[in-house]
């Protein structure tokens, strides 16, 4: 009886780590898709918004932690249940580091110069965002339904976006060339576009978490990488 009490206490607990990463993963989408569409039309006030927004995603994460943490003390679970709340953890961190970097965007549209504002870069961007928001939804749908099929899509499709933003860059370098006086702005949305590229390998984080979390193993084959994105400046994180 004794068991059985503790397994089904187990289910509950999972359950209300599963629903509270949903909804950790619903802000997420809804910074992205906000951040860029403040970005394109010069939203200050959405932008600012955004900002305001990420401390919500960071109550959620420590909300997730500390439940994760009373689980794990309580119910002792082995094996697969472990595992689940192994990857529930790693998928919360990611998701936090998108927001990280959604506000980053946001912060970046605040100070962002006019001169690459109606540019045909930030629409490109814009496109590079929708497919990152895309592989996101994806790998939480993968997460939600434990499939890993899905969460492999979502792997293999990492090089795509790395390619975006590879162009992206040379994009903006020529640009840079040719007009000298738009730097701070170029500089500005070069920076937004690699944090969306990180969104993207975050995205694929969540799906490797996938794969640990029902396959019982990492996956251990490279990822898949755009050569010319490997040497992108490292992503920087603003808290």
């Amino acid at each position: 009886m004794t068991s059985e009490h503790t397994v089904k206490a187990f289910d509950t607990d999972l359950r209300e780590l599963t629903q509270l990463l949903a909804e950790m993963g619903g802000l997420v989408e809804r910074q992205i898709t906000d951040v860029i569409d403040a970005l394109v039309k010069r939203h200050i006030e959405l932008a600012r918004r955004v900002i305001a927004s990420d401390v919500n995603v960071d109550a959620l994460q420590r909300e997730i932690e500390d439940k994760s943490v009373i689980t794990l003390a309580r119910r002792q679970p082995m094996a697969s249940d472990l595992r689940d709340i192994i990857a529930i953890l790693r998928a919360a961190n990611d998701l936090e580091r998108i927001g990280d970097l959604a506000k980053n965007i946001a912060k970046r549209t605040v100070v962002l110069d006019d001169p690459f504002a109606a540019g045909k870069t930030i629409h490109g961007i814009s496109r590079m965002a929708a497919l990152v928001l895309a592989r996101l939804a994806l790998a939480l749908d993968s997460f939600s339904q434990r499939d890993v099929g899905r969460a492999l899509e979502v792997w293999k499709q990492d090089e795509e976006i790395d390619a975006y933003c590879a162009s992206l860059f040379q994009e903006l370098l020529t640009s840079l060339f040719k007009d000298p006086a738009t730097a701070t702005s170029g500089i500005h949305l070069l920076f937004c576009a690699k944090n969306i590229e990180r969104m993207g390998d975050h995205a694929t984080n969540i799906a490797e978490a996938v794969h640990y979390m029902v396959e019982g193993r990492a996956l251990t084959m490279e990822r898949p990488k755009h050569e010319f994105t490997n040497s992108l400046m490292a992503p920087a994180y603003t808290a």
